[in-house]
């Protein structure tokens, strides 16, 4: 079984890309009424958005959307609730974000990890080449296939709140997740395992020098 990933760049691609919206969010979950929302076609090759899409021995298999520097201002409706420790503003201030968003895999595929790390691989490979530190996320809470384990345990994801409402007609609750990259990548590195590798291939002198400047700044000079 052939498992690729490719950006979104054409109205070809985007097609493929309607099919599996069509398949999650709208037959299955029916958290949409029109697709074609989903994704306008002027986000396709937009600075502020990337979509990519996989595929199963040619099928369209799964998606996701990245939404670069993202407001970090939530209007009231979406009735927001923060850990303590979390301040925004100053996170907006020393982060580099991308928002990860609708995040999806068809039913009959998702039994197969390799389709959300390659949604996932390919994703960060972008991210991490333009210079991005930060992803933020939200997932459904007790939603039967929430990505929130795979976030967590694999990836690394930490929980910095909830909010109630948003855009998809689900009433479970959302679950607020960021993502240090490079706090991330330290801790792929130590595991040593093919998702591990598998993630950070083909980007591991782009995080390694990100990652020893940043150390470098934590070095204070001696007096």
């Amino acid at each position: 079984m052939a498992v690729t990933a490719k950006k979104i760049t054409d109205l070809e691609t985007r097609e493929d890309a309607m099919k599996v919206i069509e398949g999650v969010y709208l037959k299955e979950k029916k958290w949409i009424d029109n697709p074609e929302k989903e994704i306008p076609e002027n986000t396709i090759n937009s600075d502020r958005f990337s979509w990519f899409i996989t595929y199963v021995n040619d099928k369209p298999a799964g998606l996701i959307r990245l939404a670069y520097d993202p407001s970090l201002t939530f209007p009231p409706e979406l009735k927001v609730t923060l850990k303590k420790d979390i301040d925004l503003e100053k996170m907006a201030a020393q982060c580099k974000i991308v928002e990860i968003g609708r995040f999806m895999i068809l039913p009959e595929y998702r039994r197969n990890i390799l389709i959300a790390l390659r949604l996932m691989k390919i994703a960060i490979s972008e991210v991490v080449e333009r210079d991005y530190t930060h992803f933020l996320t939200d997932v459904f809470e007790n939603e039967p296939n929430s990505p929130f384990r795979f976030h967590t345990k694999i990836l690394g994801f930490e929980v910095i709140g909830t909010h109630v409402h948003g855009e998809l007609n689900c009433s479970c609750t959302r679950i607020i997740l960021t993502l240090d990259i490079l706090k991330a990548y330290q801790k792929l590195k130590k595991r040593k395992n093919k998702f591990s590798k598998m993630l950070v291939s083909g980007i591991e002198s782009i995080l390694e020098k990100k990652l020893a400047k940043k150390m470098a700044k934590k070095v204070k000079p001696s007096s």
